[in-house]
Order: C-alpha cells, then structure tokens, then sequence
C-alpha cells in the first residue's frame, strides 16, 4: 500500500473509531452513574441502623465502585428486615 493511502486510511479509521469511542464512554459513565444511584437509593430504603446506612453511603463515596459493588453483593444479604 502506497503511503498516501497509509495515511489516509488511518484517517478514515480515526474518524470512525473515535465518536465510536467516545459514544462507549459516554454510555459506561452514564451506567456506572445509575448504578451509583441505584445503591444510594438501596441504602437510604433498607432497613439498616441510621449508623450502618451512614457507614454504607461514606464507603460508596470512598470507594466509588468498589462501595456500590458491596453494598449489593454483601451488604443486602445482611439486611435484618429483608426477606
């Protein structure tokens, strides 16, 4: 392949690939947001102690995914008024 067209087919791929890119991005923080969300709206309706609710919702912010992640693996299960 002659170099022009090197080039210009790396163009081609840039100007394909990057709203391709940055449209995922957009899309993986608007997901990690409503998962965010959604742990902080778990927390504040359990039925956790005020302190526990306190703890979990400091540790999401700490932890931004880590906390979440925890809170619906680990911290549910231990909900004492959950069925």
């Amino acid at each position: 392949m002659p170099p022009a067209l090197a080039v210009t087919a790396l163009q081609d791929s840039q100007q394909f690939w990057g709203p391709v890119v940055a449209a995922g991005m957009v899309l993986a923080v608007l997901a990690y947001l409503v998962f965010f969300v959604a742990a902080l709206i778990s927390v504040l309706g359990s039925h956790q102690s005020g302190g526990m609710k306190l703890v979990w919702i400091i540790f999401a912010f700490c932890a931004p995914f880590l906390g979440p992640l925890l809170w619906f693996v680990v911290g549910r299960r231990q909900n004492p008024g959950r069925t």
